[in-house]
């Protein structure tokens, strides 16, 4: 190792001037790529679409709808929408809605919709027609209360029309390509029409239009994303302050930020030159690879002043850094980068494209902090009053270290290791309470008073039939629904999951068919039952088109579309399991209630895939790095010392995830890989050094000491100034960066401490023959 290191300087160091012109050229290059840069979000990478429900709802979605809905609601704040100015509105809202490119135009429905239509019972038997006739004449006060009677023989009203009738309801469905380009549909672009093309055009003093679904709230995530440029600003201006206190020079400040600049850059060009765009929801990883750069740049500026003081030129004491620095760097980093990569067995395509983006800008790092900033710092020119200032600093904190040093003495180790016994028996306890899923109701990528939510609560008030709605299909043979049985079955397992704590209502063909054949017989309740008389009961089910979203072409397919309170992961998670445990008992070898399809199918398959993935993830993470560790330190009790501090600490984070009330998600999983992949960082840096002492003889108090005083500035001020940079976020307009600036800011600080303070104390007993007593 020590000889490709020595060849690897040699190289670098000799062709100085071609090494920077080569970085300036890849920089200039990937610089033009990154500034082709685009935001790509996409309804399908949020979805693990091997699971299961995700295979069922993928192979029925052509006949009963995706997940990738849009509502608009259109309210008249008068509270009446029988006036001509809201049917104006409402007319041209479905109209614009309709045009829209990427909706699926046959699945636009509306009070305007040719679909919505009203059946009565009269005389002769059966009458109806659209609810809208086709000489609808707004202006006309007798027009419109045909409307209001048609809404109500439709029995729309908290479906279409909201209960209180001062809204009504257009819905659509979004296709997954492009029918203009046949590429996969701009979901981003979708979102700013429905914004500029529906809110801003028809919203007035009496209208209000309100609009939501995963295109409108990507969008909107998109919109407050943009904050993360001027927290990326803020950040670079309290590291900048930060790194200036460090080295109290201005070059050695600009260096370690250019380099992690550069960094930045190099990740987001190479992602264009691979065909990738960066999602909404991974825009906040280019600030963790500029943390990330600037924390070894820090250690990089601190070997350079050390050796600087000791009386080395700039460019030997770089050459020296450049050499010791190189192999816990690159250890620490590569262990970064694996960590990040073990995200790609978690089958959803946003987490494995921040599992691509998060890897591929901590690998450059290697390059451009390692090897670039060592090779610039070279040719400087540090002189005597800097480094009598350097030397000043250093005694003063001399003292410091000693007390630090004290960690590894045997009393205070063991006083250390059982408060951390008892802080992770504590963790794990509560760790276990933690939830799978969203907790909140709303867009928990927003804030609860974001207009996103807002208008979402607003639509579950004043509608009965919710947009948080669970489809299972029931799967049977052809013409299944002229057998009583099959009706029978269904029916059973809609009422008992009707009675499920959480599910608000249900529909399905079976449910409607009774209402129908009542109105075979003068609207007699009593008559509201599936008959047994095929006959019969052909005769109701020949009233339900398959535009009704009830049955596919041949009757072999029906869902029971399920509504319900909230999405919240406990309600979901109770109404699954309902659902698992009654269609055993309605399932036979020609019937089968297939899990899932809607917008809470989705959410059910994701949580599932991330309750199942967490495990394996946190096992790869830690296999990585103890895999680098082992092969780096080559002692077991070193890589113990780095990991079991990394353990403790990614338990503590679950615990606050649990008193705070954050639910694991697709958005706050890879925290804890990415919280982890950076902590160990800490160890390593200190480990590099005690490890080499102690197998020169060095007792642990010794070698823990001198460890401190190499590293220790630079670890402290690193662990600070990420917590500073990242707790920032808690001001960010997106809930989910907030959740994540709290947890990084604590896996930060507290892996920080875990490496000055329990690692010294893990490492006391475990290298107990090398200890003074």
């Amino acid at each position: 190792m020590s000889g490709i290191t020595h060849f690897l300087e040699r190289l670098v160091f000799a062709n100085r001037k071609i090494v920077v012109g080569l970085f300036i050229l890849a920089t200039a290059f990937l610089l033009f790529q990154a500034s082709q840069m685009r935001l790509d979000a996409g309804f399908e990478k949020n979805i693990p679409l091997n699971h299961d429900y995700m295979q069922t709802y993928m192979e029925h979605r052509k006949d009963f709808g995706g997940a990738n809905g849009i509502y608009v609601s259109v309210c008249d704040t008068s509270g009446n929408i029988y006036n001509t100015e809201f049917f104006d509105t409402l007319k041209n809202v479905h109209d614009q809605l309709f045009f829209i490119n990427g909706v699926d135009r046959s699945l636009v429905v509306s009070l305007f919709a040719p679909s919505t239509r009203f059946t009565e019972i009269v005389e002769g038997g059966f009458s109806g027609g659209p609810v809208i006739p086709a000489d609808f004449n707004s202006q006309n006060q007798k027009a419109l209360d045909k409307v209001a009677d048609n809404v109500e023989k439709a029995n729309i009203v908290g479906r279409q029309v909201s209960n209180d009738y001062s809204c009504a309801m257009v819905t659509a469905q979004l296709l997954e390509l492009d029918p203009e380009t046949g590429e996969p549909l701009d979901t981003l672009a979708i979102a700013q029409q429905l914004e500029t093309d529906l809110r801003n055009q028809f919203e007035n003093d009496r209208i209000t239009v309100h609009v939501i679904g995963f295109a409108k709230m990507i969008g909107d995530v998109a919109d407050g994303a943009k904050d993360v440029v001027l927290f990326f600003a803020v950040a670079l201006a309290i590291t900048a302050v930060m790194v200036y206190f460090f080295s109290r020079s201005i070059m050695l400040t600009l260096l370690p930020l250019l380099c992690s600049v550069i960094a930045v850059i190099w990740q987001l060009g190479l992602l264009t030159v691979m065909g990738f765009g960066l999602d909404p929801m991974s825009i906040l990883v280019p600030f963790l690879v500029f943390a990330i750069g600037v924390s070894h740049g820090v250690q990089m500026i601190n070997a350079v002043e050390k050796r600087a003081v000791a009386g080395e030129t700039a460019l030997q004491a770089s050459t020296h850094a450049f050499r010791t620095l190189l192999i816990p760097g690159g250890i620490a980093l590569l262990s970064d980068t694996v960590g990040f990569m073990t995200l790609l067995v978690i089958d959803i395509g946003i987490i494995r494209e921040l599992a691509i983006t998060a890897s591929m800008g901590v690998a450059v790092i290697i390059l451009t902090n390692l090897v670039l900033l060592p090779v610039l710092m070279s040719f400087l020119n540090l002189d005597h009053k800097y480094m009598e200032d350097f030397e000043a600093k250093e005694a003063h904190t001399s003292g410091f270290w000693k007390m630090i040093a004290s960690c590894a003495d045997k009393k205070p180790a063991y006083v250390i290791l059982i408060v951390t016994a008892l802080l992770f028996g504590f963790g794990l306890v509560q760790s276990q309470k933690m939830k799978i899923g969203d907790l909140h109701a709303g867009a928990p990528a927003l804030h609860e008073d974001s207009r996103y939510n807002q208008d979402t609560f607003l639509i579950t008030d004043k509608y009965e039939v919710t947009v948080d709605y669970l489809s299972v299909l029931v799967e049977t043979t052809g013409d299944a629904c002229t057998s009583y049985d099959v009706m029978r079955a269904i029916d059973d397992f809609q009422w008992k999951m009707e009675n499920v704590e959480g599910v608000q209502s249900g529909v399905s063909l079976a449910s409607v068919a009774k209402v129908v054949n009542a109105g075979y017989n003068e609207g007699n309740a009593n008559w509201q039952v599936l008959p047994r008389n095929q006959q019969t009961l052909v005769q109701a089910i020949s009233r339900i088109p398959t535009s009704s979203g009830l049955l596919n072409g041949d009757c072999s397919v029906m869902p029971v579309i399920l509504f319900m309170e909230d999405h919240k992961a406990e309600t979901i998670s109770r109404v699954v399991d309902a659902v698992k445990e009654f269609r055993a008992e309605y399932a036979t070898d020609d019937l089968k209630f297939s899990l899932a399809s809607g917008p809470v199918g989705v959410m059910a398959a994701t949580n599932e895939a991330v309750s199942e993935a967490q495990l394996p993830m946190m096992a790869y993470v830690f296999g990585a790095v103890i895999l680098l560790c082992l092969l780096s330190f080559r002692s077991l009790r070193a890589t113990l010392s780095v990991v079991i501090p990394l353990y403790v600490v990614s338990i503590l984070a679950q615990a606050l995830m649990t008193y705070l009330q954050i639910g694991l998600t697709v958005s706050t999983l890879p925290v804890i890989a990415l919280g982890v992949g950076i902590g160990v960082d800490y160890g390593i840096y200190i480990l590099s050094t005690m490890n080499a002492r102690i197998k020169a003889g060095d007792t642990v108090q010794q070698a823990y000491l001198q460890a401190l005083k190499e590293r220790g500035s630079a670890v402290l001020f690193t662990g600070i100034t990420l917590a500073i940079g990242v707790s920032t976020w808690v001001f960010s307009s997106l809930k989910f960066q907030m959740d994540m600036g709290i947890l990084l800011t604590f896996m930060f600080v507290v892996n920080m401490l875990g490496a000055i303070i329990v690692l010294p104390a893990l490492a006391r007993v475990l290298w107990f023959r090398q200890n003074e007593d």
